[in-house]
């Protein structure tokens, strides 16, 4: 029976895609090579399109694919190919942020479910409910939205229109606006998924007479940073959402990694699943939130959620990251087969994520290398060992070793 709640991960690559799948993920979202408004992730062409989607569908996960970007005229010509190519493929749902290519989807991949984008800016229900009459079956709101103000579309909205909300990940500094910055500074194009991200830039102030001489504009040593935007996470509030109406939780990250992908889909659909088991009576798992401060990120907000602003990080545009991912478990059981990712040494502790289970540590008793070699360390990148630990180690688990302080 599929979950009432849908956790919907990202997938930048095929293995970001089997890495969301495995660690929970209800349903993925993607790009091909065109349409799509990431161009720094390696995205999927027509074989990886096809591949991706079999597996995802072989685990119960749907695929939606991405067609965000604003096209010019110039590039209808070759979308009503790509759209009905999605279709054969087995595609569940475009998200959209244009009304043309609304069009030229019902037309050319009439099977295919149509999202609302975030950036079609849907911040009321006459918005969410004329995009349903012409065909959407799923809004994915604007990101300034407050939650009673999302459960008032849900109150005033049929019942067949599906919402879905951005719940964790980067932000950005124009959230569901389209964004100019990154065009007038350097020529790329957020809207077409070629953002050079300027909002985390340091910025001075030049005085105008005096060439070459610049002032700081800053709060303090760290630099000046004046539109760069924490990161969402809402794992503390899934009830309130949910509460108001919300169907799909979704994750930011389609420029980021498989381990970012597995840990955050972890602890999110974690706490969904243990929240579906009885709303009444449920708790946030203490280990889902503590996975969201082992992965790299950047001082959290709930967003504009809480109906206050979510306000700018002046200290820093940077990661804060305390652990490394040392390795990939290949085939599991004691001993195990490890893919090493960074040197790690036998005695050290290291901390477990396998997949759809909360985190545990392990210790390192034994290392042996290829040749049946003992070893001290695992020193060379992405050397394949077996290991033997203090506990078994399922297949397809990360293992992390904590920064030194």
């Amino acid at each position: 029976m599929a979950n009432k709640y849908e956790i919907l991960s990202p997938a930048g690559d095929i293995e970001c895609l089997k890495a969301a799948v495995n660690f929970g993920a209800d349903a993925v979202y993607l790009a091909g090579t065109q349409f799509g408004m990431r161009t720094a992730s390696k995205n999927f062409n027509e074989e990886q399109l096809a591949e991706g989607i079999q597996y995802a569908h072989s685990k119960g996960a749907r695929v939606h694919i991405t067609c965000n970007v604003l096209p010019r005229s110039s590039e209808l010509d070759d979308l009503p190919r790509f759209l009905a190519a999605a279709q054969d493929l087995g595609a569940d749902a475009f998200i959209i942020a244009d009304l043309g290519v609304l069009e030229l989807a019902k037309k050319s991949a009439p099977k295919v479910e149509i999202h609302a984008s975030t950036q079609m800016g849907i911040v009321n229900y006459a918005a969410a409910n004329a995009l349903y009459n012409m065909g959407v079956s799923r809004v994915v709101l604007a990101r300034e939205l407050s939650i009673p103000e999302i459960a008032l579309i849900r109150k005033k909205t049929p019942p067949q229109l599906e919402i879905e909300t951005f719940v964790h990940g980067s932000m950005c500094i124009s959230y569901s606006g389209r964004c100019l910055i990154s065009e007038y500074m350097t020529g790329r194009d957020a809207n077409r998924g070629d953002c050079a991200q300027p909002c985390r830039w340091k910025y001075h102030l030049y005085e105008e007479n005096r060439e070459g001489q610049y002032f700081p504009v800053e709060e303090d040593d760290f630099g000046t940073f004046l539109y760069n935007s924490r990161d969402l996470c809402m794992i503390e509030h899934l009830p309130e959402l949910l509460e108001a109406g919300v169907k799909s939780l979704k994750i930011e990250g389609r420029a980021k990694s498989a381990y970012y992908t597995s840990v955050v889909t972890s602890a999110y659909s974690g706490a969904v699943r243990e929240y579906e088991k009885d709303p009444s009576s449920y708790t946030l798992p203490e280990w889902a939130l503590d996975e969201l401060y082992k992965v790299s990120h950047r001082e959290y907000s709930t967003g504009f959620f809480m109906g206050t602003p979510p306000g700018q990080n002046t200290k820093s545009g940077g990661y804060i990251r305390d652990y490394d991912v040392a390795a990939m478990c290949e085939a599991g059981g004691d001993p195990c087969v490890i893919t090493q990712r960074n040197k790690f040494y036998k005695g050290d502790t290291l901390d477990v994520l396998p997949p759809k289970a909360p985190s545990f540590e392990v210790q390192v008793i034994s290392l042996t290398n290829e040749h049946g070699e003992e070893v001290e360390s695992a020193p060379h990148a992405k050397e394949r060992l077996t290991m033997k630990a203090s506990l078994p180690i399922p297949e397809g688990a990360f293992l992390r070793k904590k920064r030194a302080v």
